[in-house]
């Protein structure tokens, strides 16, 4: 059975509703992970993170960030093919909006977003440019793992990007805030890692990377950077140790085939690849 993931959980998000419509974009920004976001110019304080970017099986330009940044229950759990939902840099506000959330999850009574499924998906606008490279994540790609346990979200027969990391064998590596940071998967409960790599609030969204045996951790001496595939995004806090939660890509890339396969129209976000933009 699905832990709830314990009893006193802290949002890392401060949550805001579906909005209006904004300015039209400039052209010639890049967008990556670790980018923080807010959803309107005049709250610049509730602001969450991209944890990835790159396309979707319909050529959408895509950007995969938190469920539980948006709290409106009557948005949430649908496509929003309209731009009702403007989503912005944080740090450069003035450039309008960088794209649009067609998809949130609703968190069904969870503070920090449902328990398997907590993602958004934000169609990009056409003016920006997307890249691999965050401040400190370089993405190269989706975690795949053949032959492991399948994320609770697959439909059958789950595919080698919709399984999941084994708890004890894999470091996680994380940027936000406070930069990069990395620790073992310590637990995996239906999907969702719980390592010791840091986040804290705001951070919710942001960018987790599979570490690949052999090659460097962040430190001081390489700038605190590092590379690798995709594997999930920043989800919340608990009291449990090591008390960091992620929600896996396979969790989140898993749901958004089986909302597709479910939809005559397709969905945002399905088939999405992390881009090879550098």
């Amino acid at each position: 059975m699905i832990k709830r993931l314990c009893t006193l959980l802290l949002t890392l998000a401060v949550v805001w509703t579906v909005g209006a419509g904004a300015a039209r974009a400039e052209e010639g920004k890049r967008v990556h992970n670790g980018m923080q976001i807010i959803f309107s110019p005049s709250l610049p304080d509730a602001f969450c993170t991209l944890g990835a970017v790159g396309t979707d099986k319909y050529r959408h330009s895509i950007a995969i960030s938190a469920g539980h940044c948006l709290n409106d229950p009557p948005y949430a759990d649908r496509e929003l093919p309209d731009d009702i939902a403007p989503v912005y840099d944080r740090a450069d506000t003035a450039f309008g909006p960088i794209g649009h959330v067609r998809y949130f999850k609703d968190p069904e009574g969870s503070q920090t977003g449902h328990v398997t499924k907590d993602y958004m998906v934000i169609e990009l606008v056409p003016q920006v440019t997307l890249s691999s490279q965050g401040p400190y994540l370089k993405q190269t790609g989706e975690v795949k793992v053949p032959g492991g346990t399948v994320s609770p979200n697959a439909p059958e027969p789950a595919l080698d990007n919709e399984r999941l990391l084994a708890a004890g064998s894999t470091e996680l590596i994380t940027s936000g805030q406070t930069g990069a940071w990395y620790g073992t998967i310590m637990e995996n409960t239906a999907g969702i890692y719980r390592s010791a790599a840091v986040n804290m609030r705001g951070d919710s969204g942001g960018p987790a990377i599979a570490r690949v045996p052999g090659t460097p951790l962040p430190s001081q001496e390489n700038g605190f950077q590092a590379e690798g595939p995709w594997a999930g995004i920043t989800k919340g806090i608990t009291l449990a140790l090591p008390p960091f939660l992620y929600t896996s890509s396979a969790n989140i890339l898993a749901d958004l085939r089986a909302r597709d396969a479910a939809a005559p129209a397709g969905v945002f976000g399905a088939g999405f690849k992390v881009t090879a933009n550098p």
